[in-house]
């Protein structure tokens, strides 16, 4: 929808999101991940982080029920499985997640009362044979069901399902391993431990191409690492985790790959900024999340976009603006500005409800500001029909304005999918390609593992204003700017992909 979504995936996330409509649902991790955060507060892990009152009138939101479709695919994958989540995260219904995905349900509901207990129940959620897709409440003994010793991610039922499934899953098994370590290690990013403290850059952004340039301007890096390998809560997670500790270098490039999964969103932002020409060290600058949930808000931090500081030191000052429906209530649940954001600081804040609402009611009012740049982490319009008429409202109006606009997508398919309904609405795509800033945490689609896992914001589509074709006069819109990879037909966009704005 506009200001809603579809999605699983990257860092704080948890929905039980699966993506409708399309041959490969979305990943969608353990829903039990965002009860981490909920966990520590209760066995003591951290300190509780204060909330600033609600508004006295939220905006009326509208749209389908995103991650009611996830349970719904879920459930088609393995009949039951939304059930046991529900049961495991001590809920009666769907509605008592949605509230939990709302923050409106007290740490004490979740019935989580040690750290054992969250990463048990955690995994419990993944326990179904990967084959005949029974739950353990539907075999004769329910603990029968053995995971499979190499990745210790799938289960079965037993040895003739086991051999079945391995011609399939062997392709996969070695990715699915990194997948379940960095499931785990994940809760040191609730903690705070993950990511470790950078530094301002050393490079301009344009030599910064990909992660291995990043990471070499990270001073005493394997120091970092070894600090976050030798702290308290790396060893409360292998002495509750119910697995044995992996050795360090399989935990160096777990750590390694979630700290990028933090920064890709703050990095791709930066990307964004920088294919539009579009200069910090001017003035300031406006961001908006469009479509923004829980994923992008749960737990999410007044400091954790800081990176584009680094990114960008001495920068005028940016607010990037979280809108969506889904938006959780917390630290960044604060007004928009309607001033320039304060000088070298990246400010944070959100609008809960639909992105042309808010346009509306606080753009056009100026109450907010007019963004510099416009940024859709997996927006999903592609889909299903539900979710691009929800959309359709904010595509146009980001078209009609003349926004730059950044989308990202999972996977070359998605791509093609999202190209094609972008071409029909007559949207000037100015180029499209993998993003050099991807997550590089891989993730499986939660209730069919056997499949190549996929990369949070793997391509980036670039948009500004209509097509030329469809504004007399505006074929200047085609050239300049050094952009590369011109308009693609619908055809062509749905066919291969040639890559933009190398």
């Amino acid at each position: 929808m506009a200001g809603g979504r579809r999605r699983g995936g990257s860092g704080r996330r948890g929905a039980a999101r699966q993506q409708a409509g399309t041959h490969r649902p979305a990943p969608s991790p353990s829903p039990l991940c965002p009860t981490a955060a909920v966990a520590q507060q209760n066995a003591g892990a951290a300190p509780k982080t204060g909330r600033p009152k609600k508004p006295a009138e939220e905006p009326v939101v509208r749209g389908p029920d995103v991650d009611s479709l996830g349970f719904q695919a879920m459930d088609r994958n393995v009949p039951g499985l939304s059930h046991v989540i529900l049961q495991k995260l001590n809920m009666k219904s769907y509605e008592d997640y949605k509230s939990a995905m709302d923050g409106r349900k007290s740490s004490s509901d979740f019935g989580i009362r040690t750290y054992f207990d969250m990463f048990q129940k955690m995994e419990d959620t993944f326990k179904f044979c990967a084959e005949c897709k029974k739950l353990p409440d539907a075999l004769p003994d329910p603990k029968s069901l053995r995971r499979c010793k190499r990745c210790q991610n799938v289960y079965y039922c037993g040895v003739a399902c086991q051999r079945a499934n391995w011609p399939l899953h062997k392709k996969f098994c070695k990715k699915l391993k990194l997948v379940a370590l960095d499931r785990l290690v994940e809760w040191l990013v609730f903690t705070g431990d993950i990511p470790f403290p950078t530094e301002t850059w050393t490079k301009p952004t344009r030599d910064v191409k990909c992660w291995d340039d990043w990471f070499s301007m990270q001073e005493r890096l394997e120091e970092k690492l070894g600090a976050i390998l030798a702290g308290r809560y790396m060893t409360l997670l292998w002495a509750n985790a119910g697995k044995p500790r992996p050795e360090d270098g399989e935990l160096r490039e777990s750590i390694r790959r979630l700290v990028t999964d933090f920064h890709s969103r703050p990095l791709t932002i930066g990307l964004g900024l920088r294919l539009f020409g579009i200069n910090p060290l001017a003035k300031a600058l406006t961001v908006h999340v469009v479509g923004a949930s829980h994923v992008e808000t749960l737990n999410t931090r007044l400091t954790d976009y800081d990176e584009l500081t680094r990114m960008f030191p001495g920068h005028w000052g940016m607010e990037v603006v979280m809108i969506g429906v889904d938006v959780v209530d917390g630290p960044i649940m604060r007004s928009p500005l309607a001033t320039p954001a304060p000088r070298g600081r990246v400010y944070l804040s959100s609008y809960k409800g639909l992105y042309h609402d808010f346009w509306e009611s606080h753009v056009e009012t100026k109450l907010a500001a007019r963004p510099d740049l416009v940024v859709g982490f997996h927006p999903g319009f592609h889909a299903c029909p539900d979710l691009l008429a929800g959309w359709l409202p904010t595509l146009l109006l980001l078209r009609d304005y003349r926004l730059p606009v950044l989308f990202t997508v999972y996977s070359e398919q998605e791509l093609k999918s999202s190209l094609q309904i972008l071409v029909e609405l007559e949207t000037h795509i100015m180029g499209y390609t993998a993003n050099p800033f991807a997550s590089l945490r891989p993730e499986q689609v939660y209730s069919s593992p056997n499949k190549a896992p996929v990369y949070c914001s793997s391509y980036y589509i670039a948009l500004l204003g209509p097509a030329a074709s469809a504004v007399p006069g505006a074929e200047e819109l085609e050239d300049g700017d050094g952009w590369q990879g011109g308009e693609p037909s619908a055809t062509g966009a749905a066919g291969g992909i040639t890559p933009g704005l190398g």
